[in-house]
């Protein structure tokens, strides 16, 4: 008896401690995100930053660098997103950062690029033709900003509301003549063992015996990222609990809806940071840091289609990523966040609108991409490099500058 009353006052003190972690877990499973409605009209989840915020210089010191790339997002494409969130006097979250700049698009051999040519610009410092992916015009591949990254020591991630293998997130991590070689780029992806993959394309990661699946063999990447160390998920409330050195995220067999139960880009962005961040921190291998790379994909498809409350809604569905991008590199004080976009789509202007936002009218000049010049926004230590008027391939290596890494671009052998 004496023993059984010795043990009641730890067997309370235990169950007390489990009530409040698990008080304290559901506190942060994702409450920052609200679910939205089905609607492109929707645009209720969006907060606007307050009109007097600044965001302040940070010390030139770079340990780690957050590209985020709105896929289609030219200057027109920002503003309507702008006037229809807050009216002429607003900004958004991106246009808050207080250095800009201007890029050049085209690829090596059109004036109109493609997001491969773009995303290969973006990646690697190179021009190529047209729906190549990491590879020069005469196929000779070269590292992307990544893998040199990588080659550092710096933990890696991608992030993507498209399928993962699709023409930006390849380009980053993967070296094919034809970005429709997604199956192929999937294979890319798992064999560079790049932390942190999140966004759609499950079918291209699933054996053709499978019904779903995109690809052309027999291939099971799901099993082959298991076996490599990956964490493989699916949903959202997996993402908030997941840990681990390597999370593989496919939230949808193709690109993803961007719509609840799905996790918004936000959501993917922070935990993708959060993830990479305590890998840096943990890891002797990837003690360097991190770099990731985040697409806004859907921009892109909106603008395609000529959709304009779409085109606004994905926006600003970048802007809320860009907005845990820049939260977290204020608290760390030592990371690089850059944003910019791969081309303009829809050759978007806006003729006539209120201040307000009200009664804005827009046109479209075309369905397809524009050699239109597009936005870069930075802030962080070296962000001063990414300020003026400058080609596509001066990103990386301006990141590539600021990381240390050279010499870049670079041919692999």
């Amino acid at each position: 008896m004496m023993k059984s009353r010795r043990a009641l006052p730890v067997t309370t003190t235990a169950v007390t401690i489990v009530i409040l972690l698990s008080t304290i877990l559901s506190a942060a499973s994702g409450v920052d995100y609200p679910n939205p409605k089905n609607d492109a009209n929707d645009i209720s989840f969006y907060r606007p930053p307050a009109r007097d915020r600044v965001y302040p210089a940070v010390p030139p010191r770079v340990r780690n660098v957050i590209l985020l790339i709105g896929d289609g997002m030219g200057l027109s494409q920002v503003m309507l997103a702008r006037m229809k969130a807050m009216g002429a006097q607003g900004k958004l979250n991106m246009q808050l950062l207080p250095v800009h700049g201007l890029i050049r698009t085209h690829s090596a051999d059109k004036l109109v690029t493609d997001s491969a040519a773009a995303g290969t610009a973006l990646a690697c410092g190179i021009k190529t033709k047209n729906g190549m992916i990491g590879v020069a015009p005469d196929g000779t591949p070269y590292y992307t900003i990544l893998e040199a990254a990588q080659a550092k020591g710096m933990a890696t991630g991608l992030v993507a509301t498209s399928t993962i293998s699709h023409a930006t997130p390849a380009s980053f991590g993967a070296h094919v003549k034809s970005r429709k070689m997604e199956d192929t780029i999937a294979e890319h992806l798992i064999g560079n063992r790049i932390n942190v993959l999140f966004g759609g394309g499950r079918k291209y990661f699933l054996p053709q015996s499978e019904s779903k699946s995109g690809r052309k063999d027999d291939k099971d990447l799901l099993a082959e990222a298991r076996d490599a160390g990956y964490a493989v998920i699916e949903t959202a409330n997996q993402l908030r609990w997941i840990s681990g050195p390597r999370v593989l995220g496919l939230f949808h067999l193709d690109g993803m809806t961007t719509f609840a139960p799905e996790p918004m880009l936000a959501e993917m962005t922070k935990k993708a940071v959060s993830l990479l961040d305590e890998t840096a921190a943990d890891s002797r291998k990837y003690g360097r840091g991190f770099f990731l790379m985040v697409e806004g994909s859907q921009i892109d498809w909106a603008c395609h289609a000529n959709d304009a409350a779409n085109c606004v809604r994905q926006t600003l569905l970048f802007d809320e990523a860009v907005r845990e991008a820049v939260n977290f590199a204020l608290a760390d004080g030592r990371t690089l966040v850059v944003v910019t976009a791969d081309h303009e789509t829809g050759g978007l202007t806006i003729p006539d609108g209120d201040l307000d936002g009200d009664n804005i009218k827009v046109h479209w000049s075309t369905k397809g991409h524009s050699a239109a010049p597009v936005p870069v926004f930075a802030i962080g230590p070296r962000s001063e490099l990414f300020g003026g008027v400058y080609d596509n391939t001066d990103i990386p290596q301006k990141i590539a500058q600021a990381l240390g890494i050279k010499p870049f671009p670079q041919a692999r052998q």
